[in-house]
């Protein structure tokens, strides 16, 4: 009996609403339908388990809400795998202890339980969604990591400098998710504000708080050095008000780098065939 009631109600976690991940552009779509499975959810399994109260431990019956926490925070955000703590902790009182069909609980061992239940729901839905967010993190490296590859594998193989700097320029635009990028060679004119190798932005007036207001509203350089020697810049035109995470703006530096030592090779090679 205590086995059928454990695999009903996995199947019916399993099931929930936003067990799936659908792709990075239904992010909010995946948002909204956690949070549903958050409040409906431990709805559904503590009603499933109903017929099974008297024969279960109470302790059993929430390690199974357990399980409802742990398949919403995997499958949506930490807000969504709190709320399922609180709603399996509410539905768990409700439907499975005494008195039964009331938001009230007799026995000392029940309330416990219904403290552990929340507690430990809290805890492992903060885990699974920073399980869930790394996971997303070293997806997120092995595409920057392809990037600079593919653009050292073209300074090797490219005929010109010029081919590099535009695929720089291409990747800047994908990977800030930018407006509009634009190279100028060999011109320092004006002050606009800077993204520096070490993924900083600076004004004129110091440095920007990127990750608290978000780029600056004027258009943002990111300079191409090469053997120590400035061959141009990227004018990059972001979102207004959005930001790029530092992962993104660290491999930008990189990406700017390798652009300077193509132009850098490319003077060189000039040179020396003089």
């Amino acid at each position: 009996m205590e086995g059928g009631a454990l695999e009903v109600a996995v199947m019916a976690v399993i099931t929930l609403p936003g067990a799936a991940r659908p792709a990075r552009s239904a992010f909010a779509l995946r948002d909204r339908l956690a949070l549903l499975a958050a409040t409906a959810g431990p709805l559904a399994v503590a009603a499933l388990l109903i017929p099974f109260r008297t024969h279960l431990a109470s302790t059993n019956l929430a390690l199974i809400l357990v399980v409802v926490v742990v398949a919403v925070a995997a499958n949506g955000h930490r807000g969504a795998g709190a709320l399922a703590a609180l709603s399996s902790a509410a539905w768990f009182d409700f439907f499975l202890t005494r008195p039964y069909e009331r938001f009230t609980i007799s026995s000392g061992d029940d309330i416990t339980t219904a403290v552990l239940l929340l507690v430990v729901g809290l805890a492992v839905s903060q885990l699974a969604a920073r399980a869930r967010r790394l996971k997303v993190v070293t997806v997120t490296d092995a595409g920057h990591l392809a990037r600079i590859h593919e653009t050292a594998q073209l300074a090797e193989h490219a005929g010109s400098a010029d081919a590099v700097v535009e695929h720089v320029r291409r990747e800047l635009t994908d990977v800030l998710a930018l407006e509009n990028c634009r190279f100028e060679y060999g011109s320092l004119l004006g002050h606009p504000p800077q993204l520096r190798q070490d993924g900083r932005v600076s004004t004129a007036h110091g440095r920007w708080d990127i990750e608290r207001r978000g780029w600056p509203p004027d258009e943002v350089e990111l300079r191409a050095v090469g053997n120590g020697h400035y061959y141009g810049r990227f004018m990059m035109r972001p979102v207004p008000g959005a930001a790029a995470p530092l992962q993104a703006r660290l491999v930008a530096g990189t990406l700017a780098g390798q652009a300077g030592a193509a132009l850098a090779e490319a003077e060189t090679g000039t040179v020396t065939e003089d």
